[in-house]
């Protein structure tokens, strides 16, 4: 069976990236492997294996066109409202708390905040599938 080990975004500015995802998500570098004309950054957090890889092409000085189809990634926190404020205290502009319920029953309580290059990040409350 295939496991899952990283999602790759590509970023303009390594150390605003790094610095977003550190104050937004406790991700630290854990690896950085620069390359002729590119350079990777693994991202990681101690609670999981997956990482998130950020590639940044050297030269690049036009913010990369994100399109319209809305992918995203995703992580859980313990209490949504409580991360919510605190990405706020921190100027990142979470957005609005959102409920979706179905059948009558939560299916999951989010919100979503941009990185520096406009990537959407769905915070999530732990729940159901959601752990």
């Amino acid at each position: 069976m295939a496991k899952m080990i990283h999602s790759m975004i590509r970023v303009l500015d390594e150390a605003r990236s790094v610095e977003f995802y550190s104050k937004a998500f406790g991700l630290s570098v854990a690896d950085r492997v620069d390359f002729e004309t590119f350079t990777l950054i693994y991202l990681s957090s101690a609670e999981t294996g997956f990482e998130l890889e950020l590639t940044v092409n050297k030269g690049r000085i036009e913010p990369y066109d994100l399109g319209n189809a809305y992918g995203h990634l995703a992580v859980s926190v313990e209490e949504v409202t409580v991360e919510r404020e605190r990405l706020s205290k921190l100027g990142l502009k979470p957005g609005q708390l959102v409920e979706l319920n179905r059948d009558g029953k939560l299916f999951g309580l989010f919100f979503f905040v941009s990185d520096p290059d406009g990537y959407k990040i769905e915070v999530l409350q732990r729940h159901g599938r959601f752990l």
